[in-house]
């Protein structure tokens, strides 16, 4: 099943390219407003997966996806986890880095269709991870890893926005990674029994219609089952808390003001969002990859004109 949010966040669920409204099958979930539904039904979704899908075999017509609004599927989470350097990068490492991980804050989150806005810091350079991220089904607190998959709900396209260079550099990781429009998530959840093998999922990522990240889901240093694991054994997970599970980091790139960004994960859709920097900012489009394979410095291309610019 692939459940969206969509419009004035009415709920829905795809039948084909054909939008099927399921809003008000689920009115007696409690909830504050329909941002906080979707939690509320992957808490509850045994006892509603047979009215949903009732309710979709029915459906004769509803508007085509091509024409509704896109939302963020899970607009209000309650917390975004995400696994760092957790991919062997084709190979090109010896061994898996430690495991580990970081908070996101969930009030970066946007969807489809939406921008990222890159702020005026003097970051070294923006970049946008693509990610295959979880969602967390039920309470999970010390699972192990033999038993993680029965915890996982589904999956969705998540993009990890990053503002590299920002300090202090022994703690980086909220001004990098949770400045507002650096989550943006989408275009959909694809319920666990739908993807028949999550670690085998191609994921490619282009800007402006050039493939920049291409990679599978096969290269991860620490599998899914691993990462709920060690997850779960620093804190609780809830129902709907997303787990981002890292990227392959040879094909970022500088994202700048005016690109267009896909994300297409397989088995799930494409989550397209916008660019905007008000600085007019420019990087060299080259990968990590290619930076390094001509024996430049540093981790990536150097800022090449506008404010910070050396």
């Amino acid at each position: 099943m692939k459940l969206i949010y969509f419009d004035d966040y009415r709920l829905g669920v795809l039948k084909g390219d054909m939008v099927v409204d399921v809003t008000d099958e689920l009115r007696d979930i409690p909830c504050i407003d329909h941002r906080t539904l979707m939690t509320g039904l992957i808490a509850r979704f045994d006892d509603y997966r047979d009215r949903l899908e009732a309710a979709v075999a029915a459906a004769e017509e509803g508007p085509p996806l091509s024409v509704v609004t896109l939302r963020p599927p899970l607009p209000l989470p309650r917390n975004i986890d995400c696994m760092a350097v957790n991919y062997m990068e084709d190979g090109t490492r010896d061994a898996p880095a430690p495991i580990n991980g970081f908070h996101k804050s969930p009030s970066a989150i946007i969807g489809p269709g939406d921008t990222m806005v890159l702020g005026d810091i003097p970051a070294t350079i923006f970049e946008g991870e693509a990610e295959l991220a979880v969602i967390i089904g039920k309470p999970a607190s010390h699972v192990p890893s033999a038993e993680a998959m029965d915890y996982v709900f589904g999956y969705t396209c998540f993009i990890d926005g990053s503002a590299r260079g920002v300090g202090p550099s022994n703690n980086v990781f909220f001004q990098v990674k949770s400045r507002d429009t650096f989550a943006p998530i989408g275009p959909c959840i694809v319920t666990a029994d739908e993807i028949e093998d999550p670690q085998n999922l191609a994921v490619k990522l282009s800007v402006n219609g050039t493939v920049m990240q291409d990679f599978n889901t096969s290269d991860m240093a620490h599998q899914i089952a691993r990462c709920i694991e060690w997850t779960s054994a620093a804190r609780a997970l809830e129902p709907g808390d997303i787990l981002a599970t890292g990227t392959n980091h040879r094909g970022l790139n500088a994202f700048m003001d005016g690109d267009k960004v896909d994300l297409e994960i397989e088995g799930i859709g494409t989550l397209s969002i916008n660019i905007r920097d008000d600085l007019k900012r420019t990087w060299s489009r080259e990968t990590r990859l290619e930076h390094a394979e001509k024996g430049l410095e540093g981790a990536h291309t150097p800022q090449l004109t506008g404010k910070y610019a050396d």
